[in-house]
């Protein structure tokens, strides 16, 4: 058995001639299929994520195909395809006691807090298990981060016809944006970057914005509402000036969803948010019924995960697929490391 490391910054090792894991009590076995490297992956390879100790075992969004099961498990069945909620709360604060389990104050996201699934065999608790039978094995491993996106659509009750505009063109921007599509709603997606709104134009957006700068965004916006402003931002990059842009662009009795993970703070006229009556929303992890509901989308037709990865490779080259990622990370969208091949 082989997985994958991430020993010290900058350096990702393949070890080989690994043992078995043997599970616990309510664990499955699974073999990963494939493992999708996500921003959080890529911050521990650069040495910059704030919760990584090293050497570090990457890896929360992942399809497997379950080897073994610790008894009968509804829903479950060996040589099922799946993925799992990657997030462990602690079921005892408060968010847990509410059923906020996304919200635990003490989580611990695989990969980060806890070991990762990039390894070709691995132990999870049976269930965290979500079933996606019928989907391509790659595919499911896109789920996770989509996932994410879908979350903070839905917490701003996204409607049909409504004007959405998100702000950044990153991966979890297009995801935010097809999600708001599959809502029915009319979605603008907005960058700095004149390359990853070209890359963005594959998705039929209804429209592209340039962030040039808080003057040529404002006017874009007004172009592209009538004057009205946009019924839903979403802030999917984590910086103050995305943040602001969003406030700036939605409209009065508008709502704000803050997907983004910053180290800024953010200094502006917050009498806007009582003048205009906003609502801002707050986004993080997801829950087990946004990964069935995506699920159930993908199956259905209603959404084609396969088109946002921009770069396959076979595992054992997890060292060049970090260094290139990390090199031309504006260039790609999801990068895959295949467990099959």
């Amino acid at each position: 058995m082989y997985r994958i490391t991430v020993a010290s910054p900058g350096q990702v090792q393949v070890d080989e001639g690994l043992d078995l894991p043997q599970p616990g009590e309510g664990e499955a076995l699974v073999k990963l299929l494939y493992g999708g490297i996500c921003g959080t992956d890529l911050g521990t390879y650069r040495g910059t994520m704030a919760y990584t100790k090293y050497p570090c075992l990457p890896g929360h969004e992942f399809a497997v195909e379950v080897v073994s099961l610790p008894g009968d498990v509804a829903g479950l069945q060996v040589g099922m395809l799946a993925t799992a909620v990657p997030y462990f709360n602690c079921g005892e604060c408060y968010s847990c006691r509410r059923g906020l389990v996304n919200c635990c104050t003490s989580n611990k996201t695989m990969g980060v807090q806890r070991e990762g699934a990039f390894s070709e065999f691995t132990a999870i608790p049976a269930r965290r298990l979500v079933p996606a039978t019928g989907l391509d094995p790659a595919e499911v491993a896109v789920v996770e981060p989509f996932c994410i996106s879908w979350h903070g659509v839905a917490r701003a009750d996204v409607q049909p016809g409504e004007r959405v505009l998100v702000v950044g063109a990153g991966t979890i921007g297009v995801f935010a944006g097809l999600a708001a599509k599959a809502k029915g709603a009319r979605v603008y997606v907005s960058d700095v970057s004149a390359e990853k709104l070209r890359m963005a134009e594959r998705f039929g957006f209804d429209g592209y914005l340039r962030n040039d700068s808080p003057e040529a965004m404002a006017e874009q916006v007004a172009q592209a509402t009538g004057g009205d402003g946009f019924d839903v931002t979403v802030e999917a990059v984590g910086l103050a000036a995305t943040f602001l842009a969003c406030i700036q662009a939605v409209a009065f009795g508008g709502r704000v969803v803050v997907i983004g993970v910053s180290k800024q703070n953010a200094d502006f006229f917050f009498t806007d948010i009582q003048r205009k009556e906003l609502a801002i929303f707050g986004s993080r992890n997801a829950l087990r019924r946004d990964f069935e509901q995506v699920i159930a989308a993908v199956r259905g037709g209603g959404l084609d995960l396969k088109q946002v990865v921009t770069d396959t490779y076979p595992a054992r080259q997890a060292p060049q697929a970090f260094a290139d990622f990390s090199a031309d990370q504006g260039g790609k969208l999801k990068v895959l490391l295949d467990f099959t091949a």
